[in-house]
């Protein structure tokens, strides 16, 4: 005689139930108890995440705003596509002491934006202010240089987006040091007298497992002293007595530090590319399918390739997106 196992069924053997599928008509307790330990159909889960945008270039007399950074959770759908866009760095204004840096680009996961650093500000009467929504949203707002006419007014640092960024600082009148570009969550400093503005604080995720640091300002330059990137902000130049003392350094790839200002004829840097990472719990399928064109895990995908998740951390996939715009199916 068959017995009636779970699902209402008569069988000779008990039917299964598991992630994908559960044949037959369960009782609430039973639903209750499969979802209890995992092995219940799913049809999407919860995922952590870090989307952070590209780096603003340094300008010709300020830092780079770092890039948007963004770090929470989202609801997975399974059989799905979505976006994946890693943004890079925005273009330094070379040895151009006129020109402002380049906003950075912004990075994406599904309908989530986080929006490029603001470009440092120029040596210059029209360009001398930091970079943000007045060309285009910013994560955090590039550092102010200087007006090119006396008495050489000290411009204003562009402004971050809230959730996402902060101000970058003012240069000083004077022209003597620039502003230093916003970070995740701190403002740029202020020139003082002969030194740069030091870049906004970025901010930490754990999502990897252990704690790293993303999303800095670019420091801007001085005539003497530099301001100080850090969270992956570059640092600025220094230009004294006719003489490059200090040469600006660029924003971290991989991180959307901005990039360090310049100062005088001494080139500034260019802002760091952003990165996206997505990690959940490995009772949860791997992604199935990945466009050409991005790089996830040290892998570039064609299209028909599957990077394996990384596994580093205890209980997780993890997926690291280092470059490019595609889509991922899980």
């Amino acid at each position: 005689m068959s017995n009636r196992y779970k699902g209402s069924l008569m069988s000779a053997t008990a039917a299964a139930n598991s992630l994908s599928a559960a044949v037959g008509i369960w009782r609430s307790n039973d639903v209750l108890q499969a979802r209890t330990i995992n092995t219940w159909p799913v049809t999407g889960f919860l995922s952590e995440y870090l989307i952070v945008a590209g780096g603003g270039g340094g300008g010709g007399f300020a830092g780079g705003g770092a890039g948007g950074f963004l770090n929470s959770t989202l609801n997975i759908a399974l059989a799905t596509a979505y976006t994946v866009t890693v943004g890079g760095g925005g273009a330094a204004s070379g040895t151009a002491g006129s020109v402002r840096g380049t906003n950075g680009n912004n990075s994406v996961l599904v309908s989530i934006t986080s929006f490029g650093g603001g470009g440092g500000g120029a040596f210059s009467s029209t360009l001398q202010n930091g970079l943000d929504t007045s060309a285009g949203t910013a994560g955090s707002g590039g550092g102010g240089g200087a007006s090119a006419t006396s008495p050489y007014t000290g411009g204003s640092g562009g402004f971050g987006t809230s959730g996402q960024g902060n101000n970058g600082g003012a240069g000083v009148t004077g022209a003597t040091a620039g502003g230093g570009g916003g970070g995740a969550t701190g403002v740029g400093g202020n020139g003082l007298a002969s030194t740069g503005g030091g870049g906004g604080t970025g901010g930490t995720s754990s999502i990897l497992g252990s704690s790293f640091n993303y999303a800095g300002g670019g420091g801007g330059p001085g005539s003497t002293g530099v301001g100080v990137g850090t969270y992956g902000g570059g640092s600025g130049a220094a230009y004294n007595g006719g003489v490059s003392t200090i040469a600006s350094t660029a924003g971290t790839t991989n991180t959307g530090g901005g990039g360090g200002g310049g100062y005088n004829t001494t080139a500034s840097a260019a802002g760091g590319s952003g990165i996206v990472i997505i990690a959940y719990s490995n009772i949860y399928a791997s992604i199935s399918a990945f466009s050409s064109g991005l790089v996830v895990n040290g892998v570039t995908t064609t299209g028909s390739n599957v990077p394996a998740a990384d596994t580093s951390r205890s209980g997780y996939k993890i997926y690291k997106f280092t470059a490019g715009t595609g889509t991922i199916t899980f």
